[in-house]
């Protein structure tokens, strides 16, 4: 039996759902609930990084229908159905049925804690009522964690860019100046220079980058 969230009461009441499979069901409310949601969500404005923002709108999602689907006679698992319901959603709405299982999957081991319990996206979305503004809930407990911020994901996201257009242009140069000015080099020679001056590059980058990220993350502790 698959554990619930704690304290929480199970919706003793049934869904019927007529012509009408478990998963199809859950989408469907799913869809509903979400729709509501995210117009809360808007009006607050929050910075967060994507990947976070839709890792933590899924897993509330599951947690919807999860409870929904407890409610549904024809639902032998509910909270295994909330995830076929949220895979058959990925796929509906573009995402390839490969990569919609590997999702899955991913989803899984985070909707659950190392000790067993479910994560806070899940829970609060199990426990979530009609018209609530349940996931503004979700993420007003992540407001202040720098490390899934918005600044903080485009800060990353140009240092990589920066590394990698960076190291190949460095690495073009020296491999140009070198074949130019420099003739009767080895084909091997002039690429292992071009590669050691991209490393040259890439790793002060890096080294900074980290510093950054560790600054940010000793400042946001403090101001904790």
């Amino acid at each position: 039996m698959d554990e619930k969230p704690n304290d929480v009461e199970v919706n003793s009441e049934e869904n019927t759902v007529p012509d009408n499979s478990p998963v199809d069901a859950c989408i469907d409310y799913g869809r509903d609930v979400l729709a509501t949601q995210l117009g809360f969500v808007k009006d607050k404005n929050y910075d967060f990084a994507p990947q976070f923002r839709d890792l933590t709108t899924q897993l509330y999602l599951i947690g919807v229908m999860w409870k929904y689907a407890e409610g549904l006679k024809q639902a032998q698992n509910p909270r295994e159905t909330a995830f076929e319901a949220m895979e058959v959603m990925l796929i509906r709405d573009g995402t390839k049925p490969k990569e919609a299982s590997k999702r899955i999957e991913f989803l899984k081991r985070m909707a659950s804690m190392e000790d067993g319990s479910n994560a806070l996206a899940v829970v609060i979305g199990y426990e979530s009522q009609p018209n609530d503004q349940s996931l503004v809930e979700v993420f007003e407990h992540y407001i202040d964690d720098i490390q899934v911020s918005g600044a903080f994901w485009r800060l990353y996201d140009r240092g990589k860019k920066i590394m990698l257009y960076g190291g190949l242009f460095v690495a073009f140069v020296v491999i140009w100046f070198i074949t130019l000015f420099m003739p009767g080099n080895s084909t091997i020679a002039i690429l292992a220079a071009g590669l050691i001056s991209a490393a040259l590059f890439v790793i002060p980058v890096f080294l900074v980058g980290l510093l950054i990220y560790y600054l940010k993350i000793k400042k946001n502790k403090q101001s904790t």
